[in-house]
């Protein structure tokens, strides 16, 4: 039998302390979720109304296909940022008329929707994200351009989002624009290169300069509607494709379009999966709150893949490494968990060993994330760890199935680059409240920068401030803490997500759904190993 056993006591004191400690950091969560539901705050939102219009989530509820998910990415962008939680964009994955769609949606309560720094990155990594999947691009567009005050960082890199759009529809990826408002300036060029445009009556305006900027280079007096808008541009200039009644027709017709587009998965869908043997819900009391206590992540594994049947790869080589095949909502997978933390030798070799046989097999890989690192000191030294972790990390570099990555306690150092991190262009990559990431845990960066700060005052023959080293370490501990929670990281697009442990296997399904509407196929080839 390969169902996975599970020693997990769910009455057990440690079981209630771990699941306490997730609860609260859930709590925290949820409160900065609701920054970014909130948008603008109430008094823009009441504005926004007033004028009739629906807020962005609204528009995508009735954009989306009944009783169907929407799972939206990165909403904590911009988070710890002078910018508002959520950028002033929604981005998401969503089924419209029986085709899954990346949809981005402008929140115009947030600055009349202008673009941010924030802005820019999410939407280029929604962007990245359709294209590798090969996932139709619906924006719903609300937008006064960049926000001005940041042009500096917005104007040089912000033409991507325009290239990306001509190369999705290069790649013959559909790219869809629903006008609902102002689409001013760099915003034009959104349904200005969008395969489809559809805009609204008396609401839609389309110019790359209002009338202020027209009168200002030109000196012509014009209006908003004879300047750009709907009926103007279905009528005359030819940019709208379809008119628009108001918001509710305008999203009609936008589910029409998808409906028409003829596209179809490279996969089918594989059907009803036997769902885990074990409740969903025991997964928040599986991980510590103390990341430096080791736990199983079998028992993560058993709780979300099919049948929670897992057949383990090399159980007894490597142990601090779980390998293994399952299915997930029907599609094959293979997983790499951390079982202990830190990476051996035996551990890295074991990887890439198993990453070439997914790709051998055209198998997606998810990665579950508890690492410290690689394994340092004299005897790992000249045992061969730098070589055996480039080794991993060669793999995983050049791996071509898709990988997912959920970090899911601590991802540290070169751990985080060889369980493929955000650097290594994972399809997606999540985070649950526990996890934490940096370039080494807190006491052991500041431990080393008091002995690089102890040495130097040594070779200088200076007496060394303890007083002043207590105090910096402290501060170090502190700063790198609060740079390594996920909150933090997501935040800076780091991650697509921070999600409860719960909804892992629903998100995973999703993304896995997504996946494999474009074709899954594996390397044949690898770079030199060294052996």
């Amino acid at each position: 039998m390969t169902v996975l056993a599970s020693a997990l006591d769910p009455g057990g004191a440690d079981y209630t302390a771990h699941r306490e400690a997730m609860l609260a950091k859930l709590g925290e969560l949820d409160a900065e979720h609701h920054k970014a539901l909130a948008g603008g705050g109430e008094k823009y939102v009441a504005r926004h109304r007033k004028r009739g219009k629906l807020l962005a989530r609204e528009r995508i509820e009735l954009l989306l296909d009944p009783d169907t998910p929407f799972l939206e990415l990165s909403p904590l962008a911009a988070w710890g940022s002078d910018y508002p939680v959520g950028a002033s964009l929604v981005t998401g994955i969503g089924v419209i008329s029986g085709v899954e769609c990346v949809i981005s949606a402008n929140d115009p309560t947030v600055r009349g929707g202008a673009s941010n720094p924030w802005t820019l990155k999410k939407s280029l990594r929604a962007h990245e994200i359709a294209h590798v999947n090969r996932l139709p691009v619906v924006s719903l567009v609300e937008s006064g351009g960049a926000d001005l005050p940041s042009q500096k960082e917005i104007f040089i890199p912000g033409g991507a989002l325009f290239r990306d759009l001509t190369r999705l529809s290069a790649a013959g990826i559909p790219t869809v624009s629903v006008v609902f408002g102002n689409s001013t300036a760099g915003g034009a060029y959104v349904p200005g290169m969008s395969d489809h445009v559809i805009m609204v009556k008396e609401r839609s305006k389309v110019f790359l300069g209002g009338p202020p900027l027209v009168k200002m280079a030109t000196g012509e007096e014009s209006d908003d509607e004879s300047l750009g808008g709907a009926e103007m541009h279905a009528r005359t200039s030819g940019l709208a494709d379809y008119f628009a009644t108001d918001e509710p027709d305008a999203l009609r017709q936008a589910r029409r379009v998808v409906a028409r587009l003829n596209w179809r998965k490279a996969h089918p869908d594989p059907g009803p999966a036997e769902p885990p043997k074990y409740d969903a819900d025991e997964l928040l009391g599986i991980v510590p709150g103390d990341l430096k206590v080791p736990f199983d992540p079998r028992e993560v594994i058993a709780r979300i893949v099919d049948g929670s049947d897992f057949d383990e790869f090399k159980p007894r080589y490597g142990t601090s490494l779980t390998t293994g095949w399952a299915s997930l909502h029907g599609y094959p997978l293979g997983i790499l968990a951390n079982a202990q933390g830190v990476l051996f030798s035996e551990e890295s070799q074991k990887a890439a060993q198993f990453i070439q046989l997914a790709n051998q097999r055209d198998i997606p890989l998810l990665f579950l994330h508890n690492t410290t690192g690689y394994m340092v000191g004299r005897e790992y030294e000249q045992g061969g760890i730098i070589k055996h972790g480039a080794m991993m990390i060669n793999a995983v570099s050049n791996s071509r199935v898709p990988h997912l990555s959920v970090l899911i306690g601590a991802s540290y150092g070169a751990g985080h680059y060889g369980m493929c991190g955000r650097a290594y262009d994972p399809r997606f990559l999540f985070a649950w409240p526990s996890a934490k990431s940096a370039v080494m845990g807190p006491q052991q960066l500041a431990g080393v920068l008091s002995i690089v700060a102890r040495q130097s005052a040594a070779a200088k023959g200076q007496p060394y401030d303890e007083e002043a080293d207590a105090g910096l370490r402290a501060m170090v501990e502190q700063q790198i803490e609060s740079e390594s929670l996920p909150m933090f990281l997501s935040g800076r697009l780091y991650d697509d997500g921070v999600i409860d442990p719960r909804d892992t296997r629903t998100v995973l399904g999703l993304c896995l759904s997504a996946i494999h509407t474009a074709p899954v196929e594996g390397a044949r080839g690898f770079g030199v190993f060294r052996m």
